[in-house]
């Protein structure tokens, strides 16, 4: 069966990034024959080639590249073709220093390492669209071509550049956005601090000032940043489009790390959405939460099937402490991504690197060669995907979505905010990481997206909230979980007139009457047992209950967490009532009271032991396979039926997940 994210691949992907010209033609025999022996389907090549494939302006040297192809062809691996746009070479840098990365202090970026480019240079565009047509050119009709591969990671090390050349393109974005300078003086509200344009050459990059930036200007450099970078994602595309219309085309997103691009908006420009991860070796949220979280943001972003593009066979080099994978993680990770409607498991890189800054990074052929623990994994990762092939194309059981927005949490983690402790992006990922430990499966979703087919919706940070949403949030049916420091904001970053939450006062039931963030390292505890920390207000009713108080803290006796029941339909209309329960909390719950909360709510995907993650994925006609994966060290007994692709073992009964194992039930 063809895969419906690239059509020539069959099954789901497995292979990784591979970089050839880091090594000597004669190695490349060996290494098709050894990614045939790993049952490598597709790689992603050329990603960071520039240099190899253009070494001067306007050489352009592709007879490698064409034998490697015909080489990875003959071998029955297809190729994620990169246009080795991620890192121009240094006679582009030479020949433009005018396109180098200028940061908020004004110094240079020289070239050197990766990404070093300002992404609104006009040259680098010219040069990166004109490389990406040649490749189109070649290659469009090559039986081994599957997909396009855009740049790589855009913005993950270059987010924002600082230079004219991007004064003058924030200047053009901002003229596009207000019209004139009466508009944008009004919505950055220049009023303050004497801060009125009289002249558009007059408005700059929030570049290091004498204090703090207006927070307006920050959020629409924020804004303007991510958009150039799409533009220059876009114009490859549309150029590669052009020569090739029927080849898949993506760039890999970071859904877990970068937040400085409003994936929203990049979603609707991605034919493919795929995604790169790496699990934090030391974080105290689990490895298999982390890559919960990024697979379910990059489901959410994709609409459905997406492709893990990138993740790591073991250690991670650019972390502080190079902690390698322990026995059956690579299993788990891989299979845990896939379980969440990746359409394989693809990793950096395919053989390890003998030079340069990431040497030290795992990969699919380590340094250690065949003898060697990653290699049997990846072997016996390569067996068990495509013993899952027929899983391909099915979608994924999330009865509950998180609302996540870039902009706001932009807004919300600027500069002057009353706590720098309230945390945006990872309110999100801990209310994801509660879910996960209570079993539930969710999707991540935009603020104004069709809500109609969950049971639940989670909205742990949205401080600033456009209009539509706010309609969008107030009509859907279900039980809605707000968190606090939400709708207090416009587009603009304009406060919300009173009362307080701004936008969803009526919603909520609720006035807030004043915030009071906590000291540093304090806490509060509420009458039902449980604690909080970071944040309290002084709440009143206008409408729903208290179901929890404050006991002690600058509000104690105030409500903490409070729910508006379900109203009857408006006069005329069907159902059972307008809304479902209405939750706010008014402070950020310590963990275990979050989890024991949101399982109220939340529909379970299956009743399983604590130490065992169970989600399903289900095709149009019905067929569905529910995946167990043990992140305990010990055997877990499951009450389930079906036929485990992996093994081929029949389940009639309860039946053991292996300590560390995966089974893959089709079920009865």
């Amino acid at each position: 069966m063809a895969n419906r994210l690239a059509p020539k691949v069959r099954g789901l992907s497995y292979g990784g990034d591979y970089n050839p010209e880091q090594w000597p033609e004669s190695v490349w025999a060996e290494d098709v024959a050894l990614m045939r022996e790993a049952g490598v389907s597709v790689v992603s090549l050329g990603i960071f080639a520039w240099a190899w494939l253009e070494p001067a302006d306007g050489r352009y040297e592709f007879d490698r590249l064409d034998r490697l192809m015909d080489m990875l062809h003959d071998g029955g691996i297809a190729v994620d073709l990169a246009t080795a746009t991620a890192s121009p070479p240094a006679w582009f840098s030479a020949a433009h220093p005018e396109a180098m990365v200028v940061d908020a202090d004004g110094r240079v970026l020289t070239y050197g390492s990766r990404q070093a480019f300002c992404p609104s240079s006009p040259a680098y565009r010219r040069k990166a669209v004109d490389l990406a047509k040649r490749l189109a050119e070649r290659y469009g009709t090559h039986p081994a071509l599957a997909m396009w591969h855009v740049h790589n990671e855009y913005a993950c090390h270059n987010p924002h550049c600082y230079c004219e050349t991007s004064a003058d393109a924030f200047r053009d974005w901002l003229r596009a956005r207000y019209g004139d300078l009466d508009a944008l003086n009004a919505a950055w509200g220049t009023a303050f601090w004497s801060q009125t344009y009289t002249d558009w050459a007059q408005v700059r990059p929030p570049r290091a000032t004498v204090t703090s930036s207006n927070p307006t200007q920050l959020l629409d450099f924020a804004r303007f940043s991510s958009d150039a970078h799409l533009a220059n994602f876009t114009a490859e595309r549309d150029a590669l489009a052009a020569i090739t219309p029927d080849v898949p085309i993506t760039t890999n997103l970071m859904t877990s790390s970068c937040y400085a691009l409003d994936y929203w908006r990049w979603a609707r420009e991605l034919p493919v959405v795929s995604n790169d991860h790496y699990v934090l070796a030391e974080s105290p949220v689990p490895p298999a939460a982390q890559t919960a979280y990024a697979a379910d943001a990059a489901r959410g972003l994709a609409g459905g099937s997406w492709l893990l593009m990138e993740h790591s066979t073991s250690a991670v080099n650019w972390q502080p402490r190079n902690l390698a994978k322990a026995p059956g993680a690579l299993l788990r990770e891989s299979l845990g991504n896939v379980a969440r409607g990746s359409e394989g498991a693809m990793f950096f890189q395919w053989r390890a690197s003998r030079a340069g800054s990431e040497k030290w990074h795992s990969a699919m052929l380590p340094h250690a060669g065949t003898a060697s623990k990653v290699w049997r994994d990846v072997v016996a990762l390569g067996g068990a995907l495509r013993s899952l092939a027929e899983v391909e194309g099915s979608r994924v059981d999330a009865p509950v979505a998180i609302v996540l927005d870039y902009p706001s949490g932009w807004a919300q983690e600027a500069p002057n905010q009353p706590s720098v402790d309230m945390r945006a992006f990872d309110e999100v990922k801990r209310w994801h990481a509660a879910l996960w430990r209570a079993g539930v499966t969710a999707d991540l979703v935009h603020p104004a997206a069709d809500l109609s087919g969950y049971r639940a919706v989670l909205v742990p940070s949205l401080y600033l909230v456009e209009d539509d949403a706010v309609a969008n949030l107030a009509a859907f049916t279900g039980t809605l979980v707000m968190g606090p420091y939400s709708g207090l904001v416009d587009p603009n970053d304009h406060i919300r007139p009173a009362p307080l939450p701004g936008a969803f006062h009526e919603l909520l039931g609720v006035r807030v009457e004043e915030h009071f963030p906590l000291p540093a390292g304090a806490s509060v505890a509420l009458d039902d047992g449980s604690s909080a920390a970071i944040w309290t207000e002084q709440l009143a009713l206008d409408g729903a209950t208290a179901v929890a108080s404050y006991l002690d803290g600058p509000v104690a006796g105030a409500p903490a967490i409070t729910r508006l029941p379900p109203r009857p339909p408006a006069p005329g209309t069907t159902g059972d009532s307008a809304h479902g329960d209405v939750w706010y909390l008014g402070t950020r719950l310590a963990d275990d009271a979050l989890q024991a909360l949101l399982a109220t709510v939340a529909p379970v995907t299956h009743r399983v032991p604590a130490q065992v993650e169970a989600v399903r994925r289900r095709h149009e006609d019905g067929r569905s396979y529910l995946f167990l994966l043990n992140h305990g060290d010990g055997p877990a007994a499951v009450d389930a039926r079906g036929t485990d692709l992996l093994t081929g073992a029949s389940w009639t009964a309860p039946a053991e997940v292996p300590a560390g194992g995966v089974v893959v039930l089709r079920e009865a």
